[in-house]
């Protein structure tokens, strides 16, 4: 072979390209569209999408959107003759029982505990109805929520026992609660409208009161307030310590002088008044069934520990 002939065959070896069968100059041909297409089209999806604010999370749905802007509270129109519509137990759980009995608060046995609620389920499910109604050791009559009838506190025993390892049957609503007296008082007054004959005799006795004016009378006094602080450190111990002792849900702690200033300086009228009507999450009364002079002998037992 001469040099002419090496150097033709040099030349046509290097003139081979990758290509060498019809399909893959197809498999190319198509490449060269898909490519450019795949690329412009995901530049033009990153120009229009842009930067999404909260991407990842559902706090822009309009569900979360909804949740976070309705109102704080509603009111509710409710017929006064219309009957009750009572709570069932988890709805009673969930707005009263939930503060002591989802955490073990104050002794109270946590829902769902076999082991706690045991010893209670064994008393029966009447004793424990009675205990929940009247109240027992920290707990307050009705859990606070005087309220609550005796059949929704029952059905709400009913609901955390049966959650917690008791098999309780729900007990039956009570009959229709329509007040039955409203005809009796209705047909008793037209025999009480010959009541006002005894007037004629007023005008005769008129002239005689006009003619010796009583003298007017002087303004009463205040009465003091008297406090018992001995029935306030008995009411303390059966109903307030639940809260006060601990310092629970922001209750200021017994003896906590501290926690208890901002309090007392707005002075024990005020505190009194809060302590019967209830203020944050201290329902009125604390609960129970003190009287008003009751509550101020508690507070003023409390505020006598906390100087």
């Amino acid at each position: 072979m001469n040099n002419t002939e090496e150097h033709v065959d040099a030349h046509a070896g290097e003139s081979e390209g990758l290509i060498k069968t019809p399909k893959q100059l197809l498999i190319t041909v198509i490449l060269s569209f898909l490519i450019p297409i795949s690329v412009l089209v995901m530049l033009a999806h990153l120009v229009s999408a842009g930067v999404q604010t909260g991407a990842g999370s559902d706090a822009l749905q309009p569900k979360a959107i909804e949740a976070r802007i309705k109102p704080v509270a509603s009111l509710d129109l409710v017929d006064a003759n219309a009957p009750k519509v009572y709570k069932t137990g988890q709805q009673v759980f969930e707005s009263t029982c939930t503060a002591c009995h989802t955490a073990g608060v104050a002794g109270a046995p946590k829902i769902g505990d076999h082991g706690a609620w045991a010893p209670f389920i064994k008393t029966g499910y009447e004793e424990m109805v009675k205990n929940a109604i009247h109240g027992i050791k920290a707990m307050p009559p009705k859990g606070g929520n005087p309220s609550l009838s005796d059949y929704e506190m029952a059905r709400a025993v009913a609901y955390m026992a049966n959650k917690s390892g008791a098999s309780f049957k729900e007990p039956p609503p009570p009959a229709s609660n329509k007040p039955a007296a409203a005809p009796a008082v209705a047909a008793a007054a037209p025999a009480a409208a010959p009541a006002p004959a005894p007037a004629q005799a007023a005008p005769a006795a008129a002239p005689a009161a006009a003619a010796q004016p009583a003298p007017a009378a002087a303004p009463a006094a205040p009465a003091a307030q008297k406090v018992d602080l001995a029935e306030g450190e008995k009411l303390y111990k059966s109903v307030c310590f639940a809260c006060h002792a601990a310092g629970v849900m922001g209750a200021p702690k017994f003896g906590d002088k501290a926690s208890w200033e901002p309090f007392i300086k707005t002075g024990i009228d005020t505190m009194v008044k809060n302590a019967i009507h209830g203020v944050g999450p201290m329902p009125p009364r604390g609960g129970s069934q003190a009287t008003d002079a009751q509550m101020r002998d508690a507070v003023s037992y409390m505020v006598e520990n906390a100087k």
